[in-house]
């Protein structure tokens, strides 16, 4: 199964990225799981899971280091997705903040970098640090995380707003809420959606009604969630695992071949949602 392509999503500088990425939380926080983490993440890249997202606040930027470590020799293989702290997102901070990472990762750009959140900054001055890494080099797009759709019609408004190549957010079958206005509202911008923590870091996993439909397609309840998000149009989906083992289940979910019928049951038991609700975030 895991000969079938990857999906891809366009960001809106017209490059492709696969749908199915990796996600770093929690990595490089203890020097004793770093040979798993940066098997995980070659293992995912040798798959074809070659967008990796990160941030310095993960791991106090520990993460990124094993990213960087994961990466060597192959960073013309990879795109690389990191983050800024809000309270690091002046437009000094941003460019400051920028090239911290960039050191750990041991590269001289990254391919998508996010505000992490918002903070205090106007958004203009983080946007103006954004398009002065871009002008440079340094980064080749920037976007936002935990932005719901009003944050986002603001961000449009402001100089150069109309240049964020992507939002990324909490969004898996338990998490639908963005499905009713933020989701609709990105896809027809052409704004892609990055999915974290698309298993709810493992909650939903013990649904009944998720492990019926799996076993009927001989397939992990983990598996069937990814497959709910792939089938959206506009969405990447960033699991994480420091298993290279569970790398590879991940990595199978885009061979599911779901009936309609199927999917229905599955919103039956996970409801999208009938009205707006704040955006949820971890």
């Amino acid at each position: 199964m895991q000969d079938d392509p990857i999906p891809s999503v366009r960001f809106p500088n017209g490059i492709d990225v696969p749908a199915l990425g990796q996600g770093t939380w929690a990595m490089g926080e203890d020097a004793g799981d770093a040979r798993a983490e940066i098997d995980s993440l070659r293992a995912g890249i040798d798959l074809g899971m070659t967008l990796i997202d990160t941030a310095e606040m993960y791991g106090d930027g520990g993460a990124e280091e094993i990213v960087g470590r994961a990466i060597t020799g192959r960073r013309d293989e990879v795109f690389i997705v990191s983050k800024v702290y809000p309270w690091n997102a002046s437009l000094k901070g941003t460019i400051e903040a920028c090239e911290h990472s960039l050191e750990r990762l041991g590269t001289d750009r990254i391919d998508l970098y996010l505000l992490h959140w918002r903070g205090n900054y106007p958004l203009a001055e983080t946007v103006a640090g954004f398009e002065m890494l871009k002008a440079s080099g340094k980064i080749s797009a920037w976007g936002v995380s935990n932005f719901d759709t009003d944050d986002m019609q603001e961000l449009l408004a402001v100089p150069d707003g109309a240049n964020v190549a992507a939002n990324q957010v909490l969004y898996n079958l338990s998490r639908r809420g963005i499905e009713y206005d933020l989701l609709p509202w990105c896809q027809s911008r052409g704004i892609p959606v990055m999915a974290y923590s698309p298993i709810e870091q493992g909650h939903i996993l013990h649904n009944a009604e998720l492990i019926r439909i799996a076993k009927a397609y001989q397939a992990t309840p983990a598996q069937l969630a990814l497959a709910f998000l792939l089938k959206r149009d506009g969405v990447i989906v960033i699991p994480k695992t420091s298993n290279a083992e569970r790398v590879r289940e991940n990595r199978y979910c885009v061979s599911l071949d779901v009936t309609d019928e199927d999917w229905q049951s599955l919103d039956a038991a996970f409801p999208p949602p009938a009205k707006k609700k704040p955006l949820e975030m971890l």
